[in-house]
């Protein structure tokens, strides 16, 4: 239910905000959601999830799952939003070329975004998902990933950004900001949330005082990661946005720890949801770039701009199931089978934590 809860917030920001910001032309929404909360919330839940299914089997084939069920369908939806860019081009915007899209795929913006074009922007976080699961792999598979250790990592990956926040304000060199950016050091907190929602709501090795001032300390990383220049030249922090997020934090560590939720769910809404919660990262993956075009073709309509925004979000919504249902799903099931023929489990399953 939560994640189902933040890829409709991404997809209200990114339809009556961001669609605005990226295209002056297309008029204010009536209605507009202006923070950005959800694709962050979805890394903590990405973190917590990540910690949960980690010791089910060996390390190698949680890792491999991972992967199988990420790269397919991002390599298939990028190609498709590709396509359909191109093939409804809207005079002005982004014409993606074939370079375009190859250096999408290779995620070269994720390390220099001001020289490589996204196809979707939206798709920022698929880098940092892959370093998340690729590092919870290496250390659970080592010392530091068990026991007082691993809350040691937790708060070193929390204060080590926190710390060099001065260098990233000033003008930082080149290579800094390549490798900050890179590797994601301003997000590392939203991982450290999850995976301290996780020890402190299913595993008891965080008392309150220490969850609390850890998850209290990611809070204020939210808030300096949301400092950027305004419109003249001064650092100013996205509050709002800060405060959606802790909020966030706060609900999905409730729900991690308390009773069963879904109880308070009505029997006739809980199908609906659980199937949309599982093709959110289908609907993450479409919604932005060819959302945006469906804006803008029904402003051309004359339709209102609540219309255009439930345009928006029934495009991703739709593509979403479609690739989800014929891609991540088909190819997630493929890749495991050929690991599993090629890579039989031997032994008693990865200890757990």
């Amino acid at each position: 239910m939560v994640r189902a809860g933040c890829v409709t917030l991404v997809m209200l920001y990114h339809s009556t905000t961001v669609s605005v910001e990226f295209h002056p032309e297309i008029e204010p929404r009536t209605f507009y959601f202006p923070y950005q909360v959800g694709a962050s919330l979805l890394l903590v839940i990405s973190a917590y999830f990540a910690c949960v299914t980690i010791g089910r089997g060996t390390v190698l084939r949680y890792w491999w799952g991972r992967v199988a069920r990420l790269l397919p369908a991002f390599v298939v939806g990028s190609l498709i939003i590709f396509l359909l860019t191109r093939a409804y081009y809207i005079e002005g915007w982004f014409w993606p070329r074939t370079r375009d899209l190859v250096e999408h795929l290779l995620m070269l913006w994720h390390w220099m975004p001001e020289q490589f074009e996204f196809i979707d922007v939206s798709h920022w976080t698929i880098p940092l998902q892959l370093m998340g699961f690729t590092a919870a792999a290496l250390l659970y598979r080592s010392r530091w990933g068990h026991g007082d250790r691993i809350v040691w990592v937790l708060w070193a990956a929390v204060l080590l950004p926190m710390l060099q926040w001065p260098i990233r304000a000033s003008e930082p060199s080149q290579l800094y900001v390549v490798l900050a950016d890179g590797f994601g050091l301003h997000r590392w907190h939203l991982f450290v949330a999850g995976v301290a929602i996780w020890l402190w709501s299913s595993r008891g090795r965080l008392g309150n005082t220490h969850f609390a001032a850890l998850l209290a300390s990611c809070m204020v990383a939210q808030w300096l990661h949301s400092f950027a220049p305004d419109t003249e030249g001064m650092l100013s922090g996205d509050l709002g946005s800060t405060i959606g997020v802790s909020i966030g934090l706060c609900v999905v560590a409730l729900v991690a720890r308390g009773p069963d939720w879904e109880g308070l769910i009505p029997r006739s809404a809980y199908k609906p949801i659980q199937w949309y919660a599982g093709i959110s990262y289908g609907v993450f993956l479409m919604h932005q770039s060819l959302g945006h075009m469906v804006v803008r073709r029904l402003q051309d309509l004359g339709a209102p701009t609540t219309v255009q925004t439930l345009g928006m979000i029934a495009t991703g919504v739709l593509l979403g199931w479609m690739l989800t249902r014929i891609v991540e799903q088909p190819a997630h099931r493929y890749l495991m089978d050929v690991y599993d023929k090629f890579t039989p489990e031997r032994g008693a399953p990865a200890r757990a934590g």
